[in-house]
């Protein structure tokens, strides 16, 4: 009882709970540093304070000092005290043995009662019931001390019987609470429903921008394997051409070295048999018996220029310091000296430079490539304005089928008359490149005019003038081919493949045409000095273009 007794005078009037952080008003209270404040924060407005637990009034707000002694006094109190399940929230203020929860508060005597409490509690009118609160004064005019039960519209502000008759607020519109409480819950449900509406657009943004970063997650992911594939090709193709040419560099090269091995070896043979002659002579020449030296055939004793030709010693005198400065080595030096065309070039340099302008038109190609790969295609959108009555436009702009039916289009000058369809965009500039998947039935042309080309006629065709380029195919043609200016060159096959690309380097002057198969096929490059902009075109019958 004497724990119980002391743990009485160790709460706060207030929180009714142990005091935290205790301090001190200038009347000798304590009270939780929290509990005070925001008690006084509530008689900010009123122009004077007063204590909660005496009703002393201060004309400034009271400085608040911690209380040492009993701050140690709870400390050492606490201490003391086996662990107990704190109660959350407001305990009622006539259970002092143990702490029990409030369920209702009175207004009238500032306490709060638990179920036990509140059956014999007065019922009288005067005793307000309200939720459980740790200020009770709180719902008191800080001036008249009395309930507030009206709410004055002007001030935005609670007042008591007196304020709205005699105080500051006399006058004004005022409201019972709970009519205002009213109208600020259906102002509050209005609001409420805004923030609803908002919130739910906001969440569908999101779910958007999320659904907007999946899908460009997995087109990143996507391009990076096909990128990934792409330069593992490059390079399968590289290796592969690297083989093919290391294998061609090793051939001719074994071929001009068994040539000349071959001529060595005549030229060796040549050698010996003009040494033991050149060793006949000197021994005939060192001969004292004249006799003996006359007798000796002649034919042994053959003159070079007469065996091998004035001619040929002639052509080869410069050559002795190539063949080493042996004389006479007529026949067998001229087939070395001009062995070129028998060995196909000694020394490889026309075939050597072959090759290498290959290597470096395939990587040329293969950078070229690249770089239109990584860049991304270009978004080509079908014009309308410019579709011919027989052409079906879909609603993406991205389809032009041929059709039986007659659109009804209002006639234009910028309306070509026969089937064909450019797109919107015109580009002026840089590197562009986009994809055309054809229908295996019908004729088509795919390609880029200027918009100056003509809309009416057969002229107006793709590649039968010189505004335009064009890449055509369909049944019918054995072969496809390409066209400008009504110059046709046609392809030794027709492309497998349902889709082409198109590729535009502004700049460069270079419009080509590749086959989307595996590998691709470079079809054809144009090249020409551009002077307007360029737009995609399309030419299509009994059959569709998709982009």
């Amino acid at each position: 009882m004497a724990s119980a007794g002391l743990r009485t005078e160790l709460e706060c009037s207030i929180c009714l709970h142990i005091y935290t952080d205790p301090v001190t008003l200038r009347c000798g209270h304590n009270f939780c540093r929290v509990c005070i404040d925001q008690v006084l924060n509530t008689q900010n407005g009123s122009g004077v304070y007063s204590c909660p637990e005496c009703r002393e009034e201060f004309q400034e707000r009271p400085e608040l000092r911690r209380n040492i002694t009993l701050c140690n006094i709870v400390e050492n109190f606490l201490s003391t005290q086996p662990h107990q399940k704190e109660i959350t929230g407001i305990r009622c203020t006539y259970c002092v043995d143990s702490p029990v929860p409030a369920v209702k508060s009175c207004l009238m005597c500032e306490a709060s009662l638990c179920d036990k409490h509140l059956k014999v509690h007065s019922k009288s009118a005067e005793h307000v019931l309200s939720e459980p609160s740790t200020n009770p004064e709180s719902r008191k005019c800080s001036v008249h001390k009395e309930l507030f039960k009206y709410y004055c519209a002007k001030d935005a502000t609670c007042i008591c019987v007196s304020c709205s008759l005699a105080g500051e607020h006399r006058g004004h519109r005022v409201e019972m609470l709970d009519e205002a409480s009213e109208k600020k819950k259906k102002k509050l449900r209005n609001v409420l429903q805004k923030l609803i509406r908002k919130k739910e657009k906001t969440e569908e943004r999101v779910r958007s921008l999320e659904e907007q970063r999946r899908k460009a997650q997995e087109k990143s992911t996507g391009e990076a394997e096909r990128v990934t594939a792409l330069f593992i090709d490059i390079r399968r193709r590289l290796d592969d051409q690297e083989k093919r040419v290391l294998s061609e560099i090793s051939r001719r090269g074994e071929q001009v070295s068994l040539s000349l091995t071959d001529v060595i070896q005549k030229l060796k043979v040549k050698k010996g048999e003009l040494s033991r002659k050149m060793r006949h002579i000197e021994e005939l020449c060192n001969m004292t018996d004249p006799l003996t030296l006359l007798q000796e055939t002649d034919g042994n004793l053959c003159d070079p220029e007469e065996e091998g030709g004035d001619e040929d010693m002639g052509r080869h005198d410069g050559g002795d310091e190539d063949m080493g400065g042996h004389d006479g080595g007529d026949e067998d030096t001229r087939e070395h000296d001009g062995g070129d065309e028998d060995t196909g070039g000694h020394d490889g340099s026309d075939w050597g430079v072959e090759l290498i302008s290959h290597l470096s038109d395939t990587l040329s190609d293969l950078i070229r490539y690249v770089t239109f790969y990584v860049q991304g295609p270009a978004d080509i959108l079908l014009d309308v304005n410019t579709a011919s009555n027989r052409i079906l436009i879909s609603d993406d702009l991205k389809t032009a089928t041929c059709t039986g039916i007659s659109q009804n289009r209002l006639e234009t000058l910028e309306r070509f008359q026969y089937h064909q369809v450019m797109s919107r965009r015109g580009f002026t500039s840089g590197r562009h490149y986009w994809d055309v998947e054809i229908s295996r039935s019908g004729v088509w042309r795919v390609g880029m005019c200027y918009p100056s080309i003509d809309r009416r006629g057969h002229q107006s065709h793709i590649g039968d003038n010189n505004k335009s380029w064009g890449l055509c195919g369909g049944w019918g043609c054995n072969k496809c081919s390409v066209i400008h200016n009504s110059k046709v060159i046609q392809f030794p096959h027709q492309i497998s493949s349902a889709r082409v690309r198109i590729c535009l380097e502004y700049e460069a002057g270079r419009l080509s045409f590749y086959e989307l198969c595996d590998p691709i096929i470079h079809l054809k490059t144009f090249t020409s000095t551009f002077t307007e902009p360029l737009h995609a075109i399309f030419y299509v019958w009994a059959g569709c273009i998709k982009l």
